[in-house]
């Protein structure tokens, strides 16, 4: 952007929500520097913000909290960042209706505060700490706990969105019903900022159980890992999650959340430990780094984050093969992830050579197509990023394309982070 060109927009952007400042190195997106940052405060601010940006011909990226802006692919271009995290008030919390209305820049564990004071719970787990409502819908994220409830599409009934031309959207609302058109809260889930800006957003709630137990159980190869998992999926136990972990050191981990009544839980933790058999013991806290990725978040030396789909009868297979493939390319390796739910994320270390990560990617994104899943590399260095193929194919690219064409036909919406250079 010119000087009278910046200018012009600081003035039209500042005049859309008052706080408008110079972006630094912490703004950049994918190691794409920014221009400018603007944190409105409501939704009325943030499309006036978007207009304007539409008006000057600004590219913007959405921002929450910040703690997944490495994901993705780098953007093309970052005239500005759209930061919510202003926007960080749980609006409403209809306690008799299992229901919470909250701005898109709260945190995670601030609503789940709000919610608990009642007994209540947002059922999605908290991969990464510090993130926002916001960036775990973006995002798509979702932990061990996808098992009981399922994921944000399953939770969230209403949303409101902010288009790039800085037009409001609003879909669903405090109920569950049927609707013609654009099924809009799913479209934007998993979007990466792509589609619109959100928000707000109104999710269905779940009581907190009264009482919860893990239990946890060693395996050996990745067959075992399956075969338990398998067992607890389809037994009686009834889990509320079910969690994978293969460590570095070969150490392997599958865990099980119960959650009920005590006496309940009580019978169901008997009923699991016979069913998991030698080695499996119960407590009553949670298992070191349960529902957190497995990858560390350097701003200086990140690791490489790895996200592996399959179908469940597919686990072991995807497992094997990110092992093996790690072992053959002689790069460590950890797993973690909802095992029972068939999506595992993978770690690697940030000095693993990049012909090594791409060969693990290759052989294990193989797998996970052979078991009717995927593989996407969330996370990696900017070297690793130009070698490898971050989505892979993606067998409804051209419906995406056509869903983005119809929201933002001029690509003013983080351009080139999502799949297929959308």
């Amino acid at each position: 952007m010119t000087t009278v060109s910046l200018d012009t927009a600081r003035t039209a952007l500042a005049s859309a929500c008052g706080e408008v400042t110079e972006a630094g190195p912490a703004d950049a997106v994918g190691g794409v520097p920014a221009t400018l940052v603007a944190r409105p405060g409501s939704t009325a601010e943030t499309a006036a913000v978007m207009a304007a940006a539409a008006a000057h011909g600004l590219v913007v990226v959405p921002r929450g909290r910040g703690t997944k802006m490495s994901w993705g692919r780098p953007p093309e271009r970052v005239d500005l960042v759209v930061d919510l995290s202003r926007m960080s008030a749980v609006l409403d919390h209809a306690a008799g209706d299992l229901i919470v209305d909250t701005q898109a820049g709260t945190l995670l564990s601030d609503v789940q505060q709000t919610v608990g004071s009642a007994g209540q719970r947002l059922a999605l787990d908290e991969q990464v700490p510090g993130s926002s409502v916001g960036g775990v819908l973006a995002t798509n994220g979702s932990g061990p706990g996808r098992v009981g409830i399922g994921t944000a599409r399953d939770l969230l009934i209403g949303c409101t969105v902010v288009r790039a031309d800085g037009v409001v959207a609003k879909a669903g609302g405090r109920v569950v019903k049927n609707v013609a058109g654009y099924d809009l809260g799913k479209l934007v889930i998993g979007s990466f900022g792509t589609l619109a800006v959100i928000t707000e957003a109104v999710f269905r709630l779940h009581p907190v159980p009264a009482a919860q137990r893990w239990v946890t159980v060693p395996f050996g190869t990745a067959e075992d890992a399956a075969r338990l998992v398998q067992a607890v999926v389809h037994a009686q136990v009834v889990p509320a999650a079910v969690e994978v972990e293969w460590r570095t050191d070969g150490a392997g981990t599958v865990g099980v959340l119960l959650g009920g009544t005590p006496a309940g839980v009580e019978a169901r933790t008997a009923g699991t430990l016979r069913l998991l058999g030698a080695g499996a013991e119960a407590a009553d806290e949670a298992p070191p780094g349960w529902g957190v990725l497995p990858w560390r978040d350097d701003a200086d030396r990140p690791e490489i984050g790895i996200k592996l789909t399959c179908a469940l009868t597919g686990l072991g297979p995807v497992l094997d093969a990110a092992h093996r493939a790690a072992a053959d390319a002689g790069v460590p390796l950890t797993l973690r992830g909802s095992g029972g739910a068939g999506v595992v994320y993978a770690a690697l270390g940030a000095d693993a050579p990049v012909d090594a990560v791409a060969q693990v990617v290759s052989r294990t994104r193989t797998a996970c197509t052979a078991h009717g899943g995927a593989l996407v590399v969330l996370e990696a260095p900017p070297g690793v990023q130009a070698a490898v193929d971050t989505w892979g194919p993606v067998p409804a690219i051209d419906l995406m394309r056509r869903v983005k064409e119809q929201f933002d036909p001029e690509r003013r919406l983080a351009p080139g982070r999502f799949v297929g250079g959308i």
